[in-house]
């Protein structure tokens, strides 16, 4: 990973750490939206730091592309925590109708004082935060029910906050959303590049590629054979740039004279993967 992706953005990152301190008193929880198949990678490593006690209600995005026994995985390995994780997409459906009762299981002490008060009717808010190009503003979208908040496949989308009405008696406080200006490790960074969060005119594709090939011949050989007709051979010999080279080959990603476009190629292998044409697939597993 080339170290100048490393660290960027300090400045939006102690402002956004800012604006969320100062709107925490105006909301009863923080729905933290996490990409589901690199959920430490996409957590903040300061948010409980930032919420202090306020609860959090953390959705595991684009679940239908991960891997299913990883995310139940990572739920159980959560409550165990007890914290309170659940896989969410909005385009599927999945999880969708279990929001709103976790929602009012972490609130119900809480809810129960506003109705011993007759506040029955009030709303619940809650502050939105994730990282770019997580999937926040699908959700926000999905769950005002129309197209509130700008939502593309990019990151860097919302710059500022804002709120939405939702439906079943939400508010929802859209936060920009923002990477941190340091990585822990080498491998957070890998993982934030190969899913999008970070963008791709500033990042080394083809080195970003080969490292995602490295990634799906260890974890899920058999998925990456498959999609790309590799033989036993050619997935398990060779480094990394000759397996990038015979993916390029079996995508016809070839200049004149039969060289392989490497440019092409990575780009090919990156959209494939992020948009689960290989296969649904996580980069990160729980330990233990």
């Amino acid at each position: 990973m080339p170290s100048g992706v490393i660290q960027w953005f300090p400045g939006h990152m102690a402002k956004t750490r800012r604006l969320m301190k100062e709107c925490l008193s105006s909301v009863d929880l923080t729905i933290e939206i996490l990409d589901a198949r690199i959920p430490l990678s996409s957590r903040n490593p300061e948010i409980k730091k930032i919420l202090g006690t306020k609860p959090i209600l953390t959705l595991l995005s684009k679940s239908s592309m991960a891997d299913p026994v990883a995310t139940e995985a990572w739920v159980r390995s959560r409550e165990a925590r007890g914290e309170t994780w659940l896989p969410y997409d909005a385009i599927t459906g999945e999880g969708v109708s279990k929001l709103l009762p976790a929602i009012r299981t972490l609130l119900s002490e809480k809810l129960a004082r506003y109705e011993a008060k007759g506040m029955t009717g009030r709303p619940i808010r809650a502050m939105v935060v994730g990282i770019p190009n997580v999937g926040k503003s699908t959700f926000i979208n999905h769950m005002a029910g129309s197209k509130k908040a700008k939502a593309e496949n990019r990151p860097g989308v919302t710059v500022q906050k804002q709120w939405v009405t939702a439906k079943d008696g939400l508010e929802l406080l859209d936060m920009p959303g923002v990477l941190w200006p340091k990585f822990d490790d080498t491998a957070t960074g890998e993982n934030l590049a190969i899913t999008g969060a970070i963008k791709d005119s500033i990042l080394n594709l083809e080195e970003i590629a080969m490292i995602l090939g490295g990634r799906l011949r260890e974890h899920y050989p058999l998925l990456f054979a498959e999609r790309y007709r590799l033989s036993e051979e050619e997935l398990n010999e060779g480094d990394l740039y000759d397996l990038f080279l015979t993916v390029g080959r079996r995508r016809g990603c070839l200049m004149s004279g039969g060289v392989v476009d490497e440019a092409r190629t990575a780009k090919t292998l990156l959209e494939e993967f992020r948009s689960a044409k290989i296969g649904r697939i996580s980069l990160e597993f729980p330990k233990g």
